[in-house]
């Protein structure tokens, strides 16, 4: 027990995770999860499924959401750097359209607990990335929705460098605002 360091977010719900590390002359070793040290931070959940991505510089993906299936997401960098932001869409909620982000690097090692009903997307910083999380529910191709990244509205500040060329999926770049999202 006691082998993560745990904030919570000005928007509830979000938490950053930080990880013992144990490292010597070797090299370091730490646990990316363990149910006993989530549930006493209470973050009790089941997690059914693993991804993991890999991106170049200025790969931004998002902002994604599952609609009828929505999922707890608790991501991590394994390699590189990206910058991760949670769009909070849950009814009712004082934050809602509200945004969060936070650098997540294989440096820091931070992990990033959103909670269902967020959109969640993230800009890859450094040459390349991998991205990898757990998720609540299996992914559902047919359930998938979308907000758009650069959405006036929700208003992300994005560190995103004057030189750096973005590269947004076809599919990412046709998402409307939150104005235009109904559940």
């Amino acid at each position: 027990m006691g082998k993560i360091t745990v904030e919570t977010c000005e928007i509830e719900g979000l938490k950053i995770i930080t990880p013992s590390v144990f490292g010597d002359e070797r090299g370091y070793f730490m646990e990316t999860y363990n149910k006993n040290d989530y549930v006493a931070a209470g973050i009790d959940m089941e997690f059914v499924q693993d991804n993991q991505s890999s991106s170049s510089k200025g790969v931004l993906r998002g902002l994604h959401f599952q609609i009828n299936y929505p999922q707890d997401k608790l991501v991590r960098v394994v390699s590189g750097e990206v910058f991760d932001v949670a769009v909070d869409l849950r009814e009712g909620s004082d934050t809602y359209g509200k945004w969060f982000g936070v650098t997540l690097s294989a440096e820091n090692k931070k992990q990033f607990f959103i909670p269902k009903n967020f959109a969640h997307g993230f800009v890859v910083l450094s040459e390349t990335a991998e991205f990898a999380y757990k998720c609540t529910d299996f992914y559902h191709p047919n359930d998938e929705g979308g907000l758009a990244w650069n959405d006036p509205d929700i208003g992300v500040e994005w560190p995103i460098p004057e030189d750096m060329k973005l590269t947004i999926s076809e599919k990412d770049q046709k998402w409307s605002g939150i104005k235009e999202f109904h559940r």
